[in-house]
């Protein structure tokens, strides 16, 4: 086998985040007393949230902070008389409780039973590991690699030293992360001098200009590649 240690990003890797967070969008504001305030405030929640998390990889902004400023901007554009720092913590209590998975996801890891298996996210840490720990891949990964623990967010390469470290790996070309970002997953990757595959079940057109060592449409053709 070319590789010993596979990291799976986890958010639209294995785990399907937009119908986690779709579903804990609307019970947040159904338990705050506006029941259509999911469907009325989620584009405008969406972009927030998309600048804020760039804002994150770029070290802009510390997760702590997003939290809470995404809804304290949220609530100031649309005037909503709502305490961010509440309805945060709320919202994270409902996002923790989506474990939902891409399709094909647990049968690639049982597919893979023989190789070391870790997962690497920027993910809020008790959101992660709620989501993880509640999903039918509780007991599949060696380590949970999160930003917040490791001080550093994909793509900077301290978090892959952090990985690295807690995995006591040596050898860079026995490794291959795979992850939907090309901006965080697989520029991490080509920054820290490993491996990557960009799952891209969209065919999502690569206008980054980010080249990633391999790339695959669903989750199954991994085990072509790993198996070389």
């Amino acid at each position: 086998m070319k590789y010993d240690v596979i990291l799976f990003d986890a958010d639209d890797t294995l785990f399907d985040y937009g119908m986690a967070e779709g579903q804990a969008f609307m019970n947040v504001f159904a338990h705050f007393g506006l029941p259509t305030g999911a469907e009325e405030y989620a584009a405008s929640y969406q972009t927030i949230n998309r600048a804020l998390w760039a804002d994150l990889e770029a070290g802009r902004i510390t997760s702590a902070a997003l939290r809470v400023e995404r809804f304290n901007r949220l609530f100031a554009a649309h005037q909503l008389d709502l305490n961010p720092e509440e309805f945060s913590e709320a919202y994270l209590r409902f996002l923790g409780e989506g474990t939902f998975l891409i399709q094909g996801a647990v049968e690639l890891c049982e597919e893979l039973a023989a190789f070391r298996l870790s997962i690497i996210t920027n993910g809020i840490k008790e959101v992660q590991l709620s989501r993880i720990k509640g999903s039918p891949l509780a007991d599949t990964f060696e380590q949970i690699i999160i930003s917040e623990e490791a001080g550093y967010q994909k793509p900077a390469t301290g978090i892959f030293d952090y990985a690295f470290e807690k995995l006591g790996i040596t050898d860079k070309r026995r490794v291959l992360i795979v992850g939907d970002s090309l901006t965080s997953d697989i520029q991490g990757g080509i920054n820290y001098g490993i491996d990557t595959c960009w799952f891209n079940p969209l065919g999502k057109a690569n206008v980054a200009g980010i080249l990633p060592t391999y790339e695959i449409r669903e989750l199954a053709a991994l085990l072509e590649i790993v198996r070389e």
